[in-house]
């Protein structure tokens, strides 16, 4: 076991401990009635496949993208006409959709009070399908994929926006995703058409069940997803990363560590599992899009999947029941997960912009010199490192609000690995940044 140098004796932290300021008061208001009744809804509609009837009013994609848009309507109206719409759409074309489809998001803006044009964005697929990904006329209820992740997405829109932050949440609605993961290619393109600062996007689907196929039962934990190299890394950049490393502290990863740090402070009786992946093993979702444009984002799956209850037609065979039903949707989880979410974009949107401009020196010496840009809103900083083998930061030194680096006296650069966070005035704090391209949180659109 190494031996702890004496500084880092001095600056030992268990973890970061975000303030509480409305969040506590948004995670009380979840409502697993409310869940229920949105699931309920959202079943209710028959099909939501992307290339179902859009003109029904009761039945189809149309119908089901015209009840979500109503409830943010409803609890905009609430907060003072606190949330704007927008229905951004494209019309696509592939293997799963062979007549042109329109394909539409929703979203409900929560415009943000000091920083509005940083965003951070929670989002869910309300398209459903069953066994023929092409049958877009047979039922297919899609309770848990993705039912759970809409109603969590309206749920956190109600509690939350009974408050104000000062950046602004996107509560996001997308379509098309099982037909090739359109709806969030339409968000990353109308995000930078908007020309959005995203920061972060929690991107929750399949979030409602905790009886896995193989008989486990777990309602205490849910997996985030999280890439480790960026998606828009170039060469170049590879070539420094592979050399200095960052290999797991992409911007996604320490947004996942901070995920993780909520779920131990914010939320009883729920731990999150960071997962370093981009998604399931051989699978997607549409933080993938998001990724592809340079954006953050994680996403958010239940700890036990149950695949009988995933793209399946409702059957019987041999006494085993198949299809996506309300029934296997646990709604005290479902709650608990939605806490977990409306505790991260409280946190998120409540704390200042993570640094820019990190990074760090003092090869062949025995100190560390870590700098940073400073950052809109910010008290002061956070200097943190951790064992280059550590899963969570570990140690931290606070610089002022006027500081733009800090010198860690008798910590070797060589041996451990380094990242700064910035701090609001009343306690929140962002997300670790890691030194450079690897963990920056602003990143170029690619050409």
């Amino acid at each position: 076991m190494r031996a702890v140098p004496f500084i880092l004796a001095a600056a030992l932290s268990a973890s970061p401990v975000q303030a509480s300021a409305p969040a506590d008061t948004a995670i009380a208001a979840v409502s697993a009635d409310m869940l229920r009744a949105n699931v309920e809804r959202l079943v209710g509609f028959g099909t939501r496949h992307s290339a179902s009837d859009t003109k029904s009013p009761v039945r189809g994609i149309g119908a089901a993208r015209r009840w979500a848009q109503a409830q943010f309507q409803t609890y905009g109206a609430a907060c003072g006409n606190c949330l704007t719409l927008a229905l951004p759409s494209e019309m696509v074309t592939g293997p799963r959709l062979p007549v042109p489809t329109d394909i539409v998001d929703v979203l409900a803006i929560q415009k943000g009070t000091a920083d509005p044009n940083r965003v951070i964005i929670m989002s869910a697929h309300i398209d459903s399908r069953n066994s023929d990904p092409l049958d877009a006329k047979g039922d297919a209820p899609g309770a848990n994929d993705d039912g759970s992740g809409t109603a969590a997405v309206i749920e956190a829109a109600r509690v939350l926006s009974q408050h104000k932050f000062p950046a602004t949440i996107i509560y996001a609605v997308l379509s098309g995703e099982e037909q090739g993961l359109n709806g969030g290619k339409v968000l990353a393109d109308y995000a930078r058409a908007q020309g959005w600062v995203v920061e972060a996007v929690l991107n929750n689907d399949i979030i409602g069940n905790s009886h896995g196929m193989s008989g486990v039962h777990d309602n205490s934990h849910v997996r985030i997803f999280a890439e480790g190299t960026k998606a828009v890394e170039t060469p170049e950049q590879a070539n420094r990363r592979r050399y200095n490393g960052g290999e797991v502290d992409s911007p996604s990863r320490n947004l996942a560590r901070f995920i993780d740090t909520l779920a131990d402070n914010k939320v009883v009786n729920l731990d999150a599992r960071p997962i370093y992946r981009t998604d399931r093993f051989g699978r997607g979702g549409d933080q993938t899009r998001m990724l592809e444009a340079g954006y953050p984002a994680v996403r958010i799956t239940e700890a036990a999947e149950h695949y009988d209850r995933q793209h399946q037609n409702i059957r019987t065979e041999g006494g085993r029941r198949y299809g996506d039903t309300i029934d296997g949707v646990d709604f005290a989880y479902l709650a608990q997960v939605t806490r977990l979410n409306v505790a991260a974009l409280a946190a998120l949107a409540s704390a200042p912009m993570p640094p820019a401009g990190v990074s760090v020196s003092g090869q062949v010496s025995p100190d560390t010199k870590v700098s940073w840009q400073p950052s809109a809103g910010a008290a002061g900083y956070r200097v943190w490192w951790r064992d280059t083998t550590a899963p969570q930061w570990q140690f931290h030194r606070d610089a002022p609000a006027d500081a733009t680096n800090l010198t860690l006296n008798g910590v070797v650069i060589d041996d451990w690995f380094f990242g700064v966070s910035a701090l609001g005035p009343d306690g929140h704090e962002s997300p670790v940044v890691f030194p450079g391209d690897a963990g920056s949180f602003i990143t170029a659109p690619p050409k």
